[in-house]
């Protein structure tokens, strides 16, 4: 799946349908809202980013796709009517994985596309975590219970892809919320307690090798259920 932000109806339009027309699955956006909405409940495989956007611009949403464990390897490609080698830079430096100035022709950008795909496929390495009953794989956003899919908000899938990665180590409330929300404890939040609650809930037995650490945090423990 591919995602496109973009708020020109006529180019959203005729890229979405030049990507499905060569077989690329691909879904456009009007509004960064929206796109955060399916972005929670899935996962693309590469994202076609524009920078002048209503709510809030592209380098913004690409700076927050690169803070989120979950949504960091994605690949980015951004699209804009800027030119100048300033914003050129600025794109890349935020974490961009190419570049396209407005207007562009649609075979280069389906080449641009292939190639930056192919790349990531190469490099990447999936991880899959079994402990138990529960099954994980933070690159395919899949969780399992006893073979089970189990339906996760994007905050809860990060914050179990955390703590299943780092196994036995304990993470205070602290640094789960420093992590996951990009904010520091002020000692009062319960953010992190109520997301473990609904994932021990969702998870159902599988839920109890999330341990509590009396005083300090939670941790992935168990693994005989």
């Amino acid at each position: 799946m591919i995602y496109l932000l973009e708020d020109d109806d006529s180019i959203r339009e005729l890229v979405t349908y030049t990507l499905n027309s060569q077989g690329m699955e691909a879904e456009g956006f009007a509004r960064p809202s929206q796109f955060w909405k399916a972005l929670s409940q899935r996962i693309p495989s590469l994202v076609l980013l524009d920078i002048m956007l209503p709510e809030e611009d592209g380098i913004s949403i690409l700076k927050k796709l690169r803070s989120s464990a979950s949504t960091k390897k994605i690949p980015v490609i951004m699209l804009t009517a800027k030119g100048s080698e300033y914003d050129t830079v600025r794109g890349l430096d935020s974490g961009a994985d190419d570049y396209i100035p407005k207007p562009f022709r649609m075979m280069e950008l389906l080449s641009r596309i292939r190639a930056l795909l192919r790349r990531t496929a190469s490099e990447e390495k999936i991880e899959e975590y079994q402990i138990g009953s529960l099954y994980i794989c933070p690159s395919q956003h899949i969780v399992k219970v006893d073979d089970e899919p189990i339906t996760l908000t994007l905050k809860e899938f990060e914050l179990l892809s955390l703590l299943v990665s780092k196994r036995e180590m304990v993470f205070t409330r602290s640094q789960l919320l420093n992590q996951i929300w990009g904010y520091e404890f002020d000692g009062e939040s319960r953010t992190v307690d109520v997301h473990i609650r609904s994932l021990r809930q969702k998870l159902g037995k599988a839920g109890e090798y999330i341990e509590t650490v009396r005083g300090v945090g939670y941790k992935i423990g168990g693994g005989n259920l």
